[in-house]
């Protein structure tokens, strides 16, 4: 694990020069805020697994910061995703974090937040269009994102279940149509399928067409009913992610059909019952447990409205956060300490983040785990 780490600090990347505290040539023109401070957060739930888990660290930063924080839940969708960053810009915001559902959906906040001078960062996301990156590199005040390696977060999970778990007709859901976090999952579970197939071709594994935009519980438990209906010999389940409504709607399909066990579910957001859904077999293969990407992309924000982090023309920030992979109870126990029961950072350990060069703030994402949350408390 710790030869891995360190791979991942050595092999992370900045879209351009490095940025530290300090002014930058090419910087916005704003300047530095030294009264109270208010970051919008536009995100598409604070109520499931995973945006509740986001909140509680987003409230821990802002409370030992003195920040103000506005949250706008807008569900994925996208005239609501768009109409939030215009809604919090009009609410007077310093800066904006924001889980997008869309490159497309960018290209219209990125120029909104521009016209307002208002800071905005991606967190669990980054702009894969060229066109549209090129709007994000232009920007002043498009900071940065907070991403993981989504492809190899996909291929490792389908690797689990076709390798580990034997699984060798899978089915596959996703939440969103266009989704660039969701579109580079699948890609690294075809990946993982494909070189199976390849080693082992008497032995061929089979991914199904992917059923796409079924990001409400109800709509997923449809579309895994239906899966199974026409697929009899399904043996394995891909719920490439949402949130956790999906993978809940995919659970209940399967429990409904009395085949829990039977069929293998990997999927891409921790929920909140883990542990007993992994030891009931409802779950055998999870990643996630990185609840603490939009943290980083506070500080980003942070700071560049305090001054510290500036902007020059063409460069913005970039994080890739490692992913976190559970296949059994005593996989997720470890987490369930450290990342659950408490945050994985202390009131002194934020008050520090705030205050580092980007640099480090980098080096303190790609070092994340639970060993290093173990060697720091």
């Amino acid at each position: 694990m710790k030869k891995n780490l360190l791979a991942l600090v050595i092999s992370l990347v900045v879209v351009g020069a490095v940025f530290a505290n300090g002014q930058s040539e090419g910087a916005a023109s704003k300047t530095a805020k030294t009264g109270p401070i208010t970051i919008g957060v536009s995100t598409w739930s604070i109520n499931d697994s995973l945006g509740s888990q986001v909140r509680r660290m987003i409230d821990a930063a802002a409370s030992e910061l003195g920040v103000k924080v506005v949250y706008i839940e807008q569900s994925h969708k996208s005239e609501q995703v768009i109409s939030s960053v215009e809604n919090l810009c009009a609410s007077g915001v310093d800066g904006i974090i924001i889980c997008n559902s869309a490159d497309a959906e960018m290209a219209r906040v990125v120029p909104i937040a521009q016209q307002n001078k208002v800071y905005i960062a991606q967190f669990f996301r980054k702009i894969g269009d060229p066109a549209i990156n090129k709007i994000a590199l232009d920007s002043s005040y498009y900071i940065g994102c907070t991403h993981e390696d989504e492809t190899a977060n996909g291929y490792e999970l389908g690797r689990i279940l076709v390798q580990d778990k034997g699984c060798r007709n899978i089915g596959i859901t996703s939440y969103r149509v266009g989704d660039a976090t969701a579109n580079a999952r699948i890609a690294g579970y075809k990946q993982a399928i494909a070189d199976w197939n390849s080693a082992y071709p008497s032995d061929k594994a089979v991914l199904m067409n992917v059923v796409d935009d079924k990001y409400t519980s109800e709509e997923a438990r449809q579309a895994v009913e239906g899966m199974i209906d026409a697929n009899p010999t399904m043996d394995g389940l891909i719920v490439v992610g949402g949130g956790g409504q999906p993978l809940e709607g995919a659970l209940a399909a399967i429990k409904a059909k009395e085949l829990v066990g039977k069929i293998h579910v990997a999927s891409t957001d921790f929920t909140t019952n883990l542990e007993q859904q992994l030891a009931d077999g409802e779950m055998s293969a999870m990643s996630g447990g990185h609840y603490a990407d939009p943290l980083f992309s506070f500080m980003m924000v942070y700071n560049a409205i305090k001054g510290n982090y500036t902007k020059t023309s063409d460069k913005y920030l970039e994080v890739i956060f490692p992913m976190m992979f559970v296949a059994s109870a005593e996989d997720y126990a470890a987490f369930d300490k450290y990342f659950i029961q408490s945050l994985p950072y202390n009131q002194e350990e934020l008050v520090k983040m705030a205050n580092s060069s980007f640099e480090e703030l980098k080096m303190a994402a790609a070092s994340l785990s639970i060993q290093d949350v173990v060697s720091r408390h």
